[in-house]
C-alpha cells in the first residue's frame, strides 16, 4: 500500500480510530508507522489537533500532521444512521476498532462494544478514555493536565518548585496512556491469534498514570501499615536538578557504588568521600539530600566540557543539557537515521522517526497526516459502500 502502509511487523492489521487530539492518535501513529492501514474516522470538522497552530494549510496543523502520519481520513457524521450503518460495514472487515470517547458518548452513537463486537467477535475493542467505567469519576471530561493533578504527578512537583504544584512540561498522561494503548492491543491481537477471540479493552488515563506514578513513589506506602510517605526521596529531593557548572549545567547520575568509587577516586579521594553516607547505596537514598548538595557544592568549580571529559573517562552517567532546538539536528541522532525527512507542496517537514528497530521487519513513517476526508471515497470503494449515496444523505463529507 502507499504512504509508507503495509510495512512492518502490523503490516494485514486494518484499525478504525475513532480517537482525537494526542493519546489515542499517537496509540494508532505506532500501529501505522508499523504497517497498519489505519483508517482515522473524522467527524465533518475534524480532529481537533487540525486546527491547532501552525500550519501550511486549513485543517492541518503540525502537531495533527506528525500524529497522524501514515494514516488514511474518512470524514463520517455518525449522527447519521447511514453514516453508523457505513461503519459498522467496515467493522465486519476489521481487526481494531478504537476510540477515545466517554463511554457514554460511544454507546449513544450505537457504537458500544457489545454492538460493534457483535458485528465482528473477532475485533479487538479498545476503549481509551479519561477514566475507568467502574468508578465514580466515569463520566468525567479528562484532558491531560487534569489527570496530572488527579495521578498525584502535579503535587509531587511542588518538591521540585519551591512548593508549589506544578505540571510536566510534556502532556505525559496522554502518551503514557498512548502507550499503554497500543501494546494492551497487540497483546489482544496476540492472543487472538492463539484463541481465536476478539475481545473488548479498556485504557483510562488516571489508572493508567497512577499506575506508571507509583512505580518508582508507591516505596513505603507498598505496606501496611506504611514503612515510609508515597514518594521515592532521590526523586523527590529538591537538590536532584541538573548541576551547576563553571560555564553551564550539567545532567549527572552516580548511581551505584562503583560509580561513587570510581569518582571519588577520579578526584582524589577527599577527606569528606569517607563520611559513612557515601559508603552504600543505603545509606545514600537515607541521606540523599546532603548528598546531592555536596556534588552541587563541588561542581561548579569545573566547566562543563571538563566534567564531561572526567565522566567518559570513569563511565558515570552524564550528558551537557541539550535543547528541544538543538535536537533537531543532534549528532546521535543523525548517524542513527532518527530523523524522517519528507516533502509535500513545496514545504519541507522533518519527523521524529521510529524509535524501535526490528531487524526483518522494519516499519516506515507515512505520508503526512492527510487533509479532512480526503481517503472517504476510496475507502468505501474498498469496503463495497457507495460514497455518493451516503454524501447525498449527509453521512459523508
Amino acid at each position: 500500500m502507499s504512504g509508507g502502509r503495509g510495512q512492518g511487523p502490523l503490516r494485514g492489521i486494518k484499525v478504525l480510530d475513532l480517537t482525537s487530539v494526542l493519546m489515542g492518535p499517537y496509540a494508532t501513529q505506532i500501529f501505522a508507522d508499523l504497517g497498519a492501514d489505519v483508517i482515522k474516522v473524522e467527524g465533518p470538522t475534524g480532529d481537533t489537533t487540525r486546527h491547532l497552530p501552525p500550519a501550511t494549510e486549513p485543517l492541518r496543523g503540525a502537531m495533527f500532521v506528525n500524529l497522524n502520519r501514515g494514516k488514511r481520513s474518512i470524514a463520517l457524521n455518525l449522527k447519521k444512521p447511514e453514516a453508523v450503518e457505513a461503519l459498522m460495514t467496515m467493522v465486519e472487515q476489521a481487526d481494531v476498532f478504537i476510540h477515545s470517547m466517554r463511554g457514554a458518548a460511544i454507546k449513544r452513537l450505537g457504537l458500544g462494544g457489545d454492538a460493534v463486537r457483535a458485528r465482528n467477535p473477532r475485533i479487538i475493542y479498545a476503549n481509551l478514555y479519561g477514566f475507568g467505567e467502574k468508578g465514580r469519576y466515569r463520566d468525567y471530561p479528562a484532558y491531560d493536565d487534569i489527570v496530572q493533578a488527579a495521578s498525584g504527578l502535579t503535587d509531587l512537583q511542588k518538591h521540585l518548585n519551591g512548593g508549589e504544584p506544578a505540571y510536566l512540561a510534556t502532556v505525559v498522561a496522554d502518551k503514557v496512556a498512548g502507550l499503554t494503548g497500543a501494546y494492551a492491543i497487540i497483546a489482544a491481537l496476540f492472543e487472538r491469534e492463539r484463541s481465536g477471540k476478539g475481545q473488548e479493552i479498556e485504557v483510562p488515563m488516571f489508572e493508567t498514570l497512577v499506575s506508571f506514578m507509583y512505580a518508582e513513589h508507591l516505596n513505603g506506602s507498598l505496606y501496611d501499615p506504611p514503612m515510609g510517605p508515597a514518594a521515592y526521596p532521590r526523586v523527590v529531593a529538591p537538590e536532584r536538578r541538573p548541576y551547576r557548572t563553571r560555564d553551564g549545567h550539567i545532567a549527572l547520575m552516580i548511581y551505584t557504588d562503583r560509580h561513587w568509587q570510581a569518582f571519588f577516586d577520579a578526584i582524589g579521594n577527599p577527606n569528606w568521600s569517607k563520611d559513612p553516607m557515601f559508603a552504600s547505596i543505603t545509606e545514600r537514598t537515607k541521606n540523599i539530600g546532603t548528598v546531592l548538595g555536596r556534588l552541587s557544592d563541588l561542581l561548579i568549580d569545573r566547566t562543563t566540557d571538563e566534567w564531561m571529559d572526567l565522566f567518559r573517562q570513569i563511565e558515570v552517567p552524564a550528558m551537557p543539557i541539550l535543547t528541544p532546538t538543538g535536537l533537531l539536528h543532534d549528532p546521535h541522532l543523525e548517524e542513527a537515521g532518527f530523523w524522517v525527512e519528507r516533502e509535500e507542496y513545496g514545504h519541507r517537514m522533518r519527523f521524529p522517526g521510529i524509535p524501535t528497530r526490528f531487524s526483518e521487519t522494519p516499519g516506515a513513517v507515512g505520508d503526512p497526516g492527510p487533509p479532512l476526508g480526503a481517503d472517504g471515497d476510496a475507502v468505501l470503494a474498498e469496503y463495497g459502500l457507495d460514497a455518493a449515496a451516503l454524501r447525498a444523505a449527509g453521512a459523508l463529507k
